[in-house]
């Protein structure tokens, strides 16, 4: 196995983090992780329909950052693994389960389905099935953000966009196109690069000249920050600092979070690529486990109060599946609907 690249150790400060904050950020990743379990299950029971793409493993990620920002105020846009970034920025569960079953009570009313989860409610701008496609989104959000903040003179529209995508997307022309755009117009946007070292079956370092991607924020001018994305302390650490950045006005950072997927790139992918001695040493640093020692350890809770969550989560997650069977279908007639804005 190559030499894995590891972000630098990251050493929680005193009092990192609250009681409530911990918690918040645990129930957050266990959520993810329960919810993509359930999903497999419900997927190879016939449940679901098409491509499914899990998260297992990324949780700190998405935790780390959403969790950093203003929950049903800030954008995020998402990619076509979009589950667990929707459950952080709030959208219910039953609305999420709902739409990977195609159904009317789903947070795109069943037409999204696994890769398109929506929701306005929640500021969530959408999951996209083209590689780098949300970034734009985000991009444009973050422009509207600071139109109505500076030349509206609306003081409530200090809002942050942040962006998710892999590695992949990074070697995309949206991606340069956009970073230079938010440097140059100095926008309240953060760019997640999820880099999980597979885009589909491509290792990361034979796609690209510079496997460094967060260095591909200098080229604009831009801060550029690389963490470890199996801790959740510390995305959560470089991600309040990057939304305090975007909403005092001093433009968007470039984060590049080095974690890994612990299931294929797809439910249809037999994951045959990488090898058992890779998945082996990144499964030992599976973010749930650490940081449920890491709460344990600075007596920010007891094992017994994890395992409650844990079986509350569960339980969420089980009812999320009778609500998404016992929902109705789309009615045919309506099958031209939400394509355009309503009145």
């Amino acid at each position: 196995m190559p030499q894995e690249r590891i972000a630098p150790t990251f050493q929680p400060r005193a009092n990192e983090i609250t009681q409530a904050e911990g918690i918040i950020l645990y129930r957050d990743m266990v959520l993810g992780r329960t919810f993509e379990d359930k999903c497999a299950e419900m997927y190879y029971r016939g449940k679901m329909f098409g491509f499914v793409h899990l998260y297992n493993g990324q949780e700190a990620v998405s935790s780390g950052v959403i969790k950093a920002m203003r929950g049903g105020q800030d954008y995020v846009s998402s990619t076509y693994r979009d589950h667990v970034h929707a459950l952080s920025a709030g959208v219910p569960a039953r609305q999420v389960m709902a739409e990977l079953f195609g159904k009317e009570t789903g947070c795109s009313k069943g037409r999204g389905g696994s890769m398109h989860m929506f929701s306005a409610e929640h500021r969530v701008l959408g999951g996209y099935a083209f590689i780098a496609e949300g970034i734009p989104v985000a991009t444009g959000a973050a422009f509207a953000s600071k139109y109505r903040r500076e030349a509206l003179n609306d003081p409530s529209h200090d809002l942050v966009s942040a962006s998710f995508f892999g590695d992949g997307a990074a070697n995309n022309g949206q991606f340069f196109e956009c970073l230079n755009m938010a440097a140059l117009w100095k926008l309240p946007a953060i760019f997640v690069v999820e880099n999980n070292k597979w885009a589909i079956g491509m290792a990361h370092e034979r796609a690209t000249s510079i496997p460094e991607i967060y260095t591909k924020g200098a080229a604009f001018g831009m801060p550029g920050v690389e963490v470890d994305g199996m801790d959740v302390l510390a995305v959560h650490r470089v991600a309040k600092e990057a939304v305090a950045r975007a909403r005092a006005g001093e433009g968007p950072t470039l984060i590049e979070a080095l974690t890994y997927r612990f299931r294929g790139h797809s439910l249809a992918d037999p994951d045959e690529l990488r090898s058992q001695e890779e998945k082996d040493f990144w499964f030992a640093r599976d973010p749930i486990k650490k940081f449920a020692g890491y709460l344990i350890e600075n007596k920010l809770a007891t094992a017994e109060e994890l395992k409650l969550i844990d079986q509350e989560i569960q339980a969420i997650v089980d009812d999320s599946v009778e609500f998404a069977e016992a929902s109705p279908d789309p009615d045919p007639s309506e099958l031209r609907r939400y394509i355009f804005a309503e009145d």
